[in-house]
Parts: C-alpha cells; structure tokens; sequence
C-alpha cells in the first residue's frame, strides 16, 4: 500500500473516532459489521440506522466529517518520534484488547513497543503525605529495576512520584493521560512529560486538541489498568479516583495491591477498604514480585528487599527519642515536646536536621511527620 493510501485510510479512523456519539463499543460494533471505517462513510442512511447508528448529528457528520480535526491528527502524526495505533494492528497491546471496550485509536509519544512491556499501575492521591509520595518513588524506582514498566495518569501527587521513581531507575515508564498529546496537563508537569516521552511513552485514545474534562479520566482510567498486570495503590481517601482504577483492574481479572497505612491517616482509609475487599496487603517490592513474578520473566539483576539501599546513619539516643515520640502520624511541636520531654527549642533545631536528612517532612498546620522507606 503506497504512502498516500495509508495516509487515506488514517484519515477515515480518525474521522470515525471524532464522530459524535461514537464511543469505543459503538465504533468496534461498526468495524466488525462495515469491514473498515471507509465503508462506515460510504453506507447509507438505512444501512447506517439498521446498525443502531440513529443519532441525527451523528448521521450528519458520516456525511461531512470533520476534516479540520483529522488534518490535526495527521499532522501531528508527522512529528517525530509520534505514532498512531490502531486497534487492527499487530502491535496493539494484547492485554489493553481483551477488555469490553478497548480504544480503536491509541496516540503514543515515544516507544510504542513499551505498551506490550510487563507493567505495574502505580496509582494514589494527587495530596499524599510525604511518606506517600517517598513510597511511591522507591517502589517504581525498585521495580523498573526488576523489569517491571512502572504505568500511571501523570497526575499531581502520587503519580508524578511514580514517574519520577521510575525515570531514576530504568527509566521506563509509561504515563496514560486524559487530554490529546498536543497538550500536558497539569502544566506543571509539562517537563515530566517530555521526561517520559524521551524515555517511556506518553499514551492517549483522546485526539488531537482535546482538553481536560472530568469525563475524560474514567475513561484514561481504563485504558492505565487495562495495560498493566496490576494496580498498587499508594495513597488514597475514601472518594479517590485511584480507587476506580482499582474496581476496574479487578473488572479485567488484573491484581489490586494496596500499601496500608495509619488508621488516623484518611489517606490510607481506601487502600484499607481495597485490602477489605481482597486485595493484597503490601509492605516491600517482594509483595509485588511474588505475585507478578509467576505471570512473566522479570530481570532478575535486582533482587527484591525489604530495606533501602543505604542503611541511615545511626541516630543518638535524642534523636531516636524524638522520632519515638512522634510515632507515624502528622504531629505538631508541641506534641513532640510532650511526649519527649525534650524543650521546645531542642525540638525545633533536632526536627530541622531530621527534614535534612529525609528522615521527617513538615506538613501544613505546623506538623511534622516520619518519612519511613519502604521498598
């Protein structure tokens, strides 16, 4: 098939896919009953409607599609190191296939091979505790070590921990994202995605141009289960997003792993209430390998452990004291005082050399909590 008959047929898959009321069901529906997106353009009215295709402004745009937005997909396409996957090719991701709903349509930056990888979802509040967003990096650092690709939503909080522990560690990450690829959102994270794109990939079935909507990230949601072998949830309140990440990882037959926390942290509430529901407790990587280790080959040049890589410094006994005291919660000075016996200033000088040595992290309120490794 010549260049120009490739580009030609893109152009009715992204034409379809930017169809009004043309979701991933109703577009794979339409493929098995047409034979290919081209002849969805060219049935007729009856024909169209004897396939459940009734909405007016969907029958409108099959006559006269929205060629503006396709030149945008297509022109973007020609950009380096930018793809498009559709759900006929070879090297569509198996896993992603297997559920209801798969998109017809993937747009990667970067590595399009990575979406076929061993994955692990790491997933969590967009406001964790220090010791969350800690765990989080080590946990993906870890396991990109083991071979595990570490896969999240590039979103504030726990996500970017993941990513960025994954960067440092392979390298290999795969960020699934809610908005087309012309666009990061946050904008903060404009360079963490440039991060992950040169190194991992960035993933969307969204097209071209299309910006944040709240209705958007269930569906990326998804897509970031679908793709892995499992779910870990870090952080997560009892409403959290994370949490329908990991009902859908378990609608597709995937493992749910849920790191446990403290039961005055509201943070931990939802991975407590996933552990209640059958996930896995988790407390170190092994956990995870234990589990996963049996469905794929994973490198073995780094073995699991149950500690971080560099054993801390031994503490004096006032500063031992001082972390006994504060116990796992967010706690203020005045407590510590309390608890401790230590004077106000002893306090506050020994917490500020602790915050240097990543042992404690200063919360808002005035609190302080333990930053505790565990990978």
């Amino acid at each position: 098939m010549t260049a120009a008959a490739v580009e030609q047929e893109l152009f009715y898959w992204l034409a379809l896919w930017r169809a009004p009321e043309i979701g991933s069901r109703r577009f794979t529906g339409l493929l098995e009953r047409f034979g290919t997106p081209r002849a969805v353009f060219d049935a007729s009215s009856e024909e169209l409607r004897s396939a459940r295709v009734t909405h007016t402004t969907t029958l409108e745009y099959l006559r006269s599609p929205d060629e503006t937005g396709v030149a945008q997909d297509l022109e973007w396409l020609e950009q380096p190191d930018n793809h498009l996957l559709t759900i006929e090719s070879p090297h569509y991701p198996a896993l992603l296939k297997q559920i209801p709903d798969p998109p017809p349509l993937l747009f990667i930056r970067g590595e399009p091979a990575l979406l076929s990888h061993p994955q692990l979802a790491i997933v969590g509040s967009r406001n964790p505790t220090p010791t969350g967003s800690s765990t989080a990096f080590e946990f993906a650092h870890h396991l990109s070590e083991c071979g595990l690709v570490t896969t999240s939503g590039l979103a504030l909080g726990i996500d970017a921990a993941a990513h960025r522990g994954a960067l440092a560690g392979s390298g290999l990450t795969i960020a699934v994202v809610g908005t087309g690829l012309d666009r990061v959102y946050p904008a903060r994270h404009r360079r963490l995605a440039h991060e992950i794109a040169a190194k991992g990939a960035l993933v969307t079935e969204f097209p071209i141009g299309t910006g944040p909507a709240r209705a958007n990230f269930p569906r990326r949601n998804r897509i970031l289960s679908a793709l892995c072998l499992g779910t870990l949830v870090v952080e997560a309140a009892t409403h959290s997003g994370s949490l329908i990440t990991a009902r859908l990882a378990s609608e597709q037959g995937r493992e749910v792993f849920a790191i446990p926390g403290s039961i005055h942290n509201p943070l931990a509430r939802g991975c407590h209430r996933l552990i209640r529901q059958g996930a896995k407790l988790v407390e170190t990587t092994a956990d995870i390998l234990e589990e996963l280790g049996n469905m794929v080959s994973l490198d073995g040049h780094a073995s699991p452990r149950e500690h971080p890589a560099h054993e801390p410094v031994e503490l004096d006994s006032d500063y031992s004291l001082l972390l006994e005291s504060m116990g796992y919660d967010p706690v203020s000075v005045d407590t510590i005082v309390e608890q401790s016996g230590l004077t106000t200033e002893e306090v506050s000088s020994m917490l500020l050399v602790l915050e240097l040595q990543d042992r404690v992290a200063s919360m808002p309120g005035g609190l302080y909590c333990r930053v505790e490794k565990r990978i």
